[in-house]
C-alpha cells in the first residue's frame, strides 16, 4: 500500500519522484479539506453560489474535491481529476470571485488569487502526471 501511494509502477519520472508525491499528498490533504468543509458547512456557504440550488451545488463540489484528492492519495485517475478540478477551480473564480474583486471586495480578491493558484497546481499536477 506504501509502495502504491509513495511511487508507481509506470516509468513516468514525475510519478516516480518521492517529492512529485509528497506534493501530491499535500495537494490532496488541502482538496480533502475543502470537500469536507463544503458538506459539513454547506448551508451556510450556499447563499454564495450565484445560480439556482445552491445547497446541491456546494453539496455536489464537495464531493467533487473529495474524490478528487482521493485520486491523488491513490495515483489513479490523477490527470482526469487535475484537469476537473482545474475547470472548477476557474469556474468558482471567474463566477464567483472576480465579480466580488470588482466590487473592490478585498475577500474576494484574495479568493481569487488562491483559486487561481490551486488551479495552476490542478494543472501542473495535470500535466506532469502519466496517469
Amino acid at each position: 500500500l506504501l509502495y502504491r501511494i509513495f511511487c508507481s509502477r509506470k516509468t513516468n519520472l514525475m510519478d516516480n519522484n518521492i517529492l512529485y508525491r509528497i506534493a501530491m499528498i499535500i495537494f490532496a490533504a488541502v482538496f480533502i479539506y475543502f470537500g469536507i468543509n463544503h458538506l459539513i458547512a454547506g448551508s451556510a456557504m450556499a447563499g454564495m453560489v450565484p445560480i439556482p440550488g445552491g445547497a446541491f451545488w456546494i453539496y455536489f463540489t464537495g464531493i467533487a474535491q473529495l474524490l478528487a484528492g482521493i485520486a491523488f492519495i491513490i495515483n489513479v485517475k490523477v490527470k482526469l481529476a487535475a484537469y476537473l478540478l482545474a475547470l472548477y477551480l476557474l469556474i468558482v473564480a471567474l463566477g464567483i470571485h472576480f465579480p466580488e474583486t470588482l466590487r473592490g471586495d478585498m475577500m474576494g480578491r484574495t479568493m481569487l488569487v488562491k483559486d487561481l493558484g490551486l488551479m495552476a497546481g490542478a494543472l501542473f499536477l495535470a500535466i506532469g502526471s502519466g496517469k
